[in-house]
């Protein structure tokens, strides 16, 4: 790897580099999903302030610009969350429209171009309404949902954690709630990391959202039992290399909302988000890496003094083996990036 730049993230060893920018691009709790070899994003909140989400769907391609796709029927919504099922469809999960709170699924079927508002199937244990949750793919028939419920005045007081079955030939899904619940958390991220110790398996965690420092555990899971994440031996071997530089304090986030997180091999990466902790000066751009390669797991913190790179509302993506940052609001909370960045370790 090249050496760092001068001034690059604070002079430290990583920084996000920006390899595009795009009008389409500018956005704000937004959904980023890689589906086919392309990045879709989906709704979001194109300046701060907004009254009501983007029902737009743009699709980013390696080898040329964003572009808006003509699919009609696409949702209206912001701090959702999205998976990708069967190499085929993008399942939309709840979020806000404008107006309220909602639990349905709306599905892209990347095929044929359009958006179809998928049916509850009977029996469905619906939540009473969900935005700033999380959505991880157990498999392509099966999401983890995990956050809390409802508004700021229906609200409870811990998180609840659904199974979301859903039936593409059906076009039907259907929520069953565990029977262990999560504190309560809302802006939130989940990371679906291999589980440490001799008995191969993976567990799902929950981090920030809250004011504990502390992740949470959402489910555990056999080896075998769930489809695994893309491999990225490349960016894992790099992460593997910045963790043991002696660079990053042994420090985890704590009271971080709305900031992105990615599952990289053995690591989550998380980037930005609003912090819980103080009322100034409240949106970041400090790097954490959580190294679940043994236990107990450790946490990195890795600082940066570009205030130019402070984001809240943004995605990271794992792509062809970079990690890619997409929109998100700055400094000011209210002007969204119109800028595609890759990480950059300079090891």
């Amino acid at each position: 790897m090249a050496a760092a730049p001068p001034g690059g993230a604070g002079g430290s060893r990583w920084t996000w580099r920006p390899v595009a920018r795009d009008a389409l691009l500018a956005r704000a709790f937004h959904s980023c999903t890689e589906l086919r070899g392309r990045l879709y994003l989906v709704g979001g909140l194109l300046a701060g302030g907004a009254a009501e989400p983007s029902a737009d769907t743009v699709v980013l391609d390696p080898a040329g610009p964003a572009v808006r796709t003509g699919a009609r029927g696409g949702p209206r919504r912001s701090h959702h969350d999205a998976a990708a099922l069967g190499g085929r469809w993008l399942c939309a999960v709840g979020g806000w429209d404008g107006a309220r709170r909602l639990a349905a699924v709306a599905a892209l079927d990347a095929e044929r171009g359009e958006w179809e508002a998928w049916a509850a199937a009977p029996g469905s244990c619906a939540p009473a309404g969900l935005s700033s949750h999380t959505c991880t793919r157990l498999s392509d028939r099966e999401l983890r949902v995990a956050g809390r419920e409802g508004g700021t005045r229906t609200q409870r007081r811990y998180g609840s954690i659904y199974t979301l079955r859903l039936d593409p030939g059906a076009r039907t899904y259907r929520y069953r709630e565990e029977s262990y619940r999560s504190a309560s958390r809302s802006g939130h991220c989940a990371a679906l990391l291999p589980t440490p110790g001799p008995r191969p398996g993976h567990q799902l965690l929950l981090f920030g959202g809250c004011d504990s420092a502390e992740p949470e555990v959402a489910g555990h899971w056999r080896h075998g039992e769930i489809r695994e994440a893309p491999a990225a031996p490349l960016l894992t071997e790099q992460l593997s290399k910045l963790v043991s530089s002696g660079q990053g304090s042994r420090h985890g986030p704590r009271g971080l909302r709305h900031h992105s997180c990615s599952v990289v091999g053995p690591f989550a990466v998380l980037f930005g988000g609003e912090t819980l902790t103080r009322a100034r000066d409240t949106i970041c751009n400090d790097l954490y890496i959580y190294d679940a390669r043994r236990a107990p797991s450790l946490w990195f913190r890795f600082p940066c003094a570009d205030r130019a790179l402070k984001r809240v509302g943004h995605r990271t993506c794992l792509w062809n083996d970079q990690l890619y940052l997409v929109g998100g609001f700055g400094e000011d909370g209210r002007t969204a990036s119109p800028q595609l960045c890759t990480l950059d370790l300079f090891l």
